[in-house]
């Protein structure tokens, strides 16, 4: 099992040969660069482990304020994080996405203007990976390792494009997105959204390490209504009761989504396709998406993208008397009004920023 950890410099072993590739790139400066984070003692970047605990990735992030000047040209907005050394082996797996996730989670909470990174052009698997979630190539960067391309991702709503991906984590509520309550079960709920755990109050998402944290999901219902949802639709997650207690209490929402595709199994011309398509993004193994397909028991697969864990998870009881939820409704699946939808996202303590009316 991959573990994703936030760690000191100074408990990193920069000698493993994950290494030795930034090293070649960076010859002029890396190494000092290192020694004088390790003895800072305060500077931490994301360290991957593979299920051997060897080191599979590693990214450093750095608060930056005023013009940034060694990039041509020089950006001018005020607040930046900067994605600095950052690499992963790459193994067909959500890697790239786990550690996008943290850097918008870092973004957010500190209010920045923009994003950026530099990248060399041999790495153009970085650099498609950051072109999908909208980064565009504003410049480069010359030194003595030579010339890197400079990608920048603006964090304003105005400029959303449309595009899921390339307007993530914002939520566009503009066009009249229907929105959407769907409960999961708490076994599947936890190794979908491993953030969001059941407490009340849950501590910032930045200090959340959890291995399995993506951008995109993959869940498998037998809930037919769940046909209705469209691309763009707002979905808020409601765990189910773990029956530590009456639902009323530990029943939760802990989630907001946006909809990317809902598909039927029946559209899926073999197990093989049906398969190749859920395996990535799914929190199911490939021997549950086989009986899934045989079955034919959970017809309906939702694809969709996961924007925001609430910081204040709101149980049933809240819910009904706070956000005016009907007791008596389905909430396997069901329709949200605007009206209750706003109320979940105040209540919630949700960064309104995020959703742009």
């Amino acid at each position: 099992m991959e573990n994703l950890k936030y760690l000191p410099f100074n408990q990193v072993d920069f000698n493993d040969p994950f290494f030795d590739s930034l090293k070649d790139d960076y010859a002029h400066g890396f190494l000092t660069w290192i020694q004088k984070k390790c003895l800072s003692g305060t500077d931490y970047a994301y360290v991957l482990y593979d299920e051997f605990l060897k080191i599979d990735g590693f990214m450093y992030l750095k608060f930056e304020s005023g013009q940034v000047d060694d990039v041509i040209p020089n950006i001018r907005t005020l607040k930046h994080l900067k994605v600095g050394t950052f690499k992963f082996n790459p193994k067909g797996t959500l890697r790239g996405q786990r550690f996008l996730k943290k850097i918008f989670d870092h973004a957010l909470e500190y209010k920045v203007n923009d994003i950026y990174v530099t990248v060399f052009d041999k790495h153009s698997y970085l650099i498609k990976l950051f072109q999908a979630y909208g980064f565009i190539r504003y410049g480069e960067k010359q030194s003595l390792n030579g010339i890197e391309n400079v990608l920048v991702r603006n964090m304003s709503s105005l400029h959303l494009t449309g595009d899921l991906l390339a307007d993530y984590p914002y939520i566009n509520n503009r066009d009249n997105e229907k929105k959407y309550l769907l409960s999961i079960y708490p076994t599947y709920h936890t190794r979908l959204f491993p953030d969001s755990i059941l407490v009340t109050e849950s501590p910032s998402i930045i200090n959340d390490v959890s291995y399995a944290n993506s951008i995109r999901k993959i869940y498998i219902c037998g809930m037919k209504d769940v046909m209705l949802m469209k691309p763009h639709d707002i979905v808020v997650i409601y765990r189910t009761s773990d029956n530590k207690g009456p639902a009323y209490y530990r029943s939760v929402v802990t989630s907001v989504c946006v909809v990317e595709s809902v598909k039927d199994i029946h559209s899926f011309f073999s197990e093989n396709e049906f398969i190749a398509y859920c395996i990535k993004y799914s929190v199911f193994s490939q021997g549950e998406l086989s009986d899934f397909y045989r079955s034919k028991r959970y017809p309906y697969i939702i694809t969709f993208t996961y924007n925001i864990a609430l910081p204040k998870r709101l149980n049933r009881a809240t819910l009904i008397n706070e956000a005016e939820m009907n007791p008596n409704s389905y909430w396997g699946f069901m329709e949200l009004s605007d009206l209750v939808f706003n109320k979940i996202i105040e209540l919630g303590n949700v960064d309104e920023s995020i959703i742009i009316n």
